[in-house]
């Protein structure tokens, strides 16, 4: 069997879209279950058992000789939560947990890492281990993020296989929970929905013009694609970047979102809050050499024609994948 955490999430409910897809329904999700909306990703999804992140543990020294492989994706993803022992908690050392377990009981690992881990950039955005210990995130989620990772290649005991996935900014279906966390494609939409037009930093570099900051937007369904090769592969542990490879602007991304939607883009440039300005990122893109040298080939989504799949067949109707 499969064990899937964060499976009610975002990426988590896709990626178990993915395993049915492939034909794998013998998996066993974890989540912290109270929230009705993040509950509806797992409608009409084919798992053997719910398992409450608080006792997930206990569970696996119970049935750990039937797990095959533990995709851990669950996390505080919050980047407004200053809280670090929020972060130590469900990020740190329940991956530590994770590890750990892994390690004793032979079950291969992948687990969600992020691209806040490369703060502002200044290491660039290579997926080097060595560059890892000189990273500064931004926030506290960056930092337990990259705590992790820091904790992950210091290990002398490892998983038989072990992968670290760096999301860059990921968009696409079943993201309808995660309010102001949500993608910026999700909130375009529902800015143009209610409003007509849509807000963007302006922005607060010479170097830049206002709308042309670029950041490496990556479709939901590719990430899981990814995912799903790292399962079958099992070869070359390690950490890696997981984004489209291409920066796209802030104005790309709106602009295909009017043009998803039909409509003429109407946009509204408004300063960058004094509070994040200093933090405020003006360029990511992913490395994505490494992936594709351990034999992954498939093209990543255009923004474009992410964006118009994303609108016209899960946001227009409030699908699910």
């Amino acid at each position: 069997m499969y064990i899937l955490t964060g499976a009610a999430g975002f990426i988590g409910s896709c990626m178990l879209s993915k395993l049915n897809q492939e034909g794998i329904k013998d998996i066993v999700v974890v989540d912290d279950f109270s929230s009705p909306d993040k509950n509806l990703n797992l409608e009409n999804k084919s798992y053997l058992e719910k398992v409450d992140r608080e006792v997930f543990f206990a569970w696996l020294e119970k049935y750990h000789k039937d797990v095959e492989f533990i995709i851990h994706l669950g996390a505080r993803t919050d980047t407004t939560e200053f809280d670090v022992e929020v972060f130590n908690k469900l990020n740190l050392n329940y991956s530590k947990a994770m590890w750990n377990a892994c390690v004793e009981h032979s079950i291969p690992l992948i687990y969600a890492s992020s691209a806040a881990t490369y703060g502002m950039g200044e290491q660039g955005y290579d997926d080097s281990h060595e560059i890892i210990e000189k990273l500064k995130p931004l926030n506290p989620y960056g930092e337990s993020k990259n705590d992790f990772d820091k904790w992950v290649i210091g290990q002398e005991k490892q998983p038989d296989f072990w992968a670290g996935l760096k999301f860059f900014n990921v968009y696409g279906p079943n993201e309808y929970h995660k309010a102001r966390m949500a993608s910026v494609v999700f909130h375009s939409y529902k800015q143009i929905i209610d409003n007509g037009f849509v807000k963007l930093f302006r922005s607060h570099k010479a170097e830049y013009e206002d709308g042309k900051q670029l950041r490496d937007f990556i479709y939901v369904k590719d990430v899981v694609d990814v995912v799903y090769f790292m399962v079958q592969h099992q070869k070359h542990s390690g950490i890696y970047n997981l984004g489209s490879g291409k920066a796209r602007t802030f104005l790309d991304l709106v602009n295909s979102t009017f043009a998803a939607m039909n409509k003429d883009p109407e946009i509204e440039f408004i300063d960058t809050p004094v509070d994040i300005r200093d933090k405020y990122q003006y360029f990511t893109e992913a490395n994505m050499d490494k992936l594709k040298s351990i034999g992954y080939s498939k093209p990543f989504a255009i923004l474009e024609d992410g964006i118009r799949e994303y609108v016209g067949e899960y946001l227009v109707s409030e699908k699910h994948f």
